[in-house]
């Protein structure tokens, strides 16, 4: 993946890994010339052939080896024979092993191969992947130094290796700390909440709805977290590597949508069933001269690949729609699983071999892998988001997936069947909801469709990320289009989930009911009692304050991240904004419009607005 740590101009701030000289390093080479630990650049104890069978440990190794862009200030301390002497660098790309910086020319006498230093320094939030951003201060051995001269002035570079990597440094250190921490406060925070609902039970009779509620509430929000915390993945079965064919609509996204491509292509998965197949819904941007670009360059990235019979574009006659493009890749795609990806995600190089384990289950209909945000120190909104969209995930999809009965396959990273894709398409393509065609709500609709007669679960370690919403506007229309796709298809999946386990199908009800009763709840608290009788309402501010306390907490201590803290403002956010988005939701929930993109449905009410303008302009004119 291709990534930057400094501000686009978009004002995106993106984690940048070193790009590596082969495009298509992660993908096994059929004719053996370089196995996956030569690539990596990290000596192999296990052997190669083990390693080939062995794709966790090779993703261990991956992870380990994987270099960041980096521009921070070093400080490296060396041992003099009568005091400590330090000095300052500037670092170059960053690793979990080590690091190569530049110094002055004047510092190759004290820094050279072999010499014993310390290194201190304070890793920028968005230089390395969420939970390093943070003071390092490590033994290290120089391993390499070279002279390097620019337009400007004479470098003396030094690669500079840890004597422990830094996942070990800071399991030791800070990490270690955040798990013990967020996990006692995360049990005594249930504890405190399950005893503020016992104070419920006991006042039940002076406002039973109230109260009920109060009860449900945080019976339903408890649970999701219990199972999310016993969730486990299924494991990788190294023998299990099913034909798969990866569609990728898109839509004006020539921004993004050559590291989509390339995350797809480059995958630890067998080059034989893996194909990619781009969709090009008539963008009018340069999305396909872009989309034309990366696929010529992975075509010339080497004949043993077989790149030119794997990779290929479509660019549909007429602008359809996301499930229009999206159908005809699965009609074009030769293999029985079809994975969805958006073309602004980015799939890790394992996604793909993590997403297919859960369909040794013959019932199994479709699988969702994780979905992180790729640009979550841009500002505080993409931060809150962060935290969100972890927790949507890693707990509540997590504890949908305990039952197999997970409700939304989410559009970044999903994988179906293809049978049933193909089976369900004419409805998918032709669904309307009060005589309005369905335009967005695409994942939870397909969804709806596989859940009524299979299974549907979550692999957390399928992972992708993805470009979130950066500014203000466009993330509250995004949440409103979720909303209102949210509320239809939850009423459609009420009519059949009763079927499914008994647990679970309580689980759903309760969670369509609490959020649509949210507003009213909220209202009454904070506004009706306070205002009629005189009563602070502390007991439900503590409530809100515990709830918000479990999201951080489980953040915390699953990512191990300084953005806990953004799960306490979102929950504080969520109350306050984008709460009141429900009641307009329930009252315009049959829209089609996207708002964030210009669909043929937007294209439409925007043109009825500017009329309507114009004739009220009309109007006013003098006679």
């Amino acid at each position: 993946m291709f990534h930057s740590n400094k501000k686009k101009k978009v004002g995106e701030v993106l984690t940048v890994s070193r790009a590596d000289r082969r495009l298509l390093s992660n993908v096994p080479d059929p004719e053996r010339i370089r196995n996956q630990v030569d690539r990596r650049g990290v000596k192999d104890a296990k052997g190669a052939d083990q390693t080939q069978a062995d794709p966790e440990y090779l993703d261990k190794l991956r992870m380990l080896s994987l270099r960041y862009m980096a521009n921070f200030e070093v400080r490296v301390y060396t041992r003099g024979q009568q005091r400590k002497h330090s000095l300052k660098g500037r670092a170059v790309d960053i690793s979990s092993t080590g690091l190569l910086a530049e110094f002055a020319p004047s510092a190759a006498g004290q820094l050279f191969e072999g010499k014993k230093v310390s290194i201190h320094c304070e890793i920028p939030p968005g230089t390395m992947p969420e939970g390093f951003e943070s003071t390092v201060n490590i033994e290290a051995t120089v391993v390499r130094t070279y002279a390097q001269e620019d337009e400007v002035q004479e470098k003396w570079m030094v690669g500079i290796e840890f004597a422990k990597p830094l996942t070990e440094y800071f399991q030791k250190k800070r990490w270690g700390y955040a798990i013990y921490t967020s996990s006692g406060f995360l049990l005594l925070s249930a504890i405190f909440i399950m005893l503020m609902r016992a104070e419920s039970v006991i006042y039940f009779s002076y406002n039973i709805l109230l109260y009920l509620y109060s009860i449900i509430a945080a019976a339903f929000l408890l649970t999701r977290y219990f199972f999310g915390a016993l969730y486990r993945d299924v494991p990788i079965n190294p023998d299990f590597t099913p034909g798969v064919s990866i569609i990728i609509p898109c839509f004006n996204e020539e921004k993004w949508i050559h590291r989509t491509i390339l995350s797809c292509v480059n995958q630890n998965y067998p080059i034989d069933k893996l194909e990619v197949i781009v969709v090009d819904d008539r963008s009018t941007d340069k999305s396909v001269e872009q989309i034309e670009k990366v696929i010529s360059m992975i075509h010339n990235e080497a004949e043993r690949f077989q790149t030119k019979e794997r990779v290929r574009m479509h660019v549909l006659s007429e602008n359809g729609g996301k499930r229009v493009a999206l159908v005809k890749g699965v009609e074009m795609a030769k293999h029985d699983l079809v994975v969805f990806v958006d073309s602004d995600s980015f799939l890790e190089p394992t996604a793909i071999r993590h997403l297919v384990q859960p369909f040794q289950d013959p019932k199994m209909g479709g699988v969702a892998g994780r979905t992180d945000v790729e640009n979550k120190f841009t500002n505080s909104i993409t931060k809150l988001q962060t935290v969100r969209y972890y927790i949507a995930f890693r707990i509540m999809k997590a504890a949908e997936a305990w039952f197999d009965s997970v409700t939304c396959l989410s559009g970044p990273l999903s994988c179906y069947r293809k049978e049933l894709v193909l089976k369900h398409s004419e409805a998918w393509l032709t669904q309307k909801f009060l005589g309005q065609p369905a335009t967005f709500g695409d994942d939870r609709s397909m969804t709806n469709f596989i859940l009524k007669t299979h299974r549907t679960s979550y692999q957390d370690s399928a992972i992708c990320s993805t470009i979130v919403p950066s500014e203000m506007s466009v993330f509250l229309k995004q949440q409103m289009r979720w909303k209102r796709s949210w509320l239809r298809e939850s009423l459609r999946a009420s009519t059949f989930i009763w079927r499914k386990e008994p647990f679970m199908a309580l689980f759903f009800y309760i969670g369509l009911i609490v959020p649509i009763a949210a507003p009213v709840i909220v209202l009454y608290n904070l506004g009706y009692v306070p205002l009629v009788h005189h009563i602070f309402p502390g007991t439900f501010l503590m409530g809100l304050f515990m709830m918000a306390l479990l999201m951080s907490l489980a953040h915390l201590l699953y990512r191990k991240s300084r953005l806990w803290i953004f799960g306490m403002v979102f929950c504080l956010f969520y109350e306050f904004v984008l709460l009141w988005q429900m009641p307009v939701a329930w009252v315009t929930f049959w829209k089609s419009t996207w708002g964030t993109r210009e669909t043929p449905q937007d294209v439409e009410a925007r043109k009825r607005k500017e009329a309507r303008k114009k004739n009220k302009k009309g109007f006013g004119l003098p006679f």
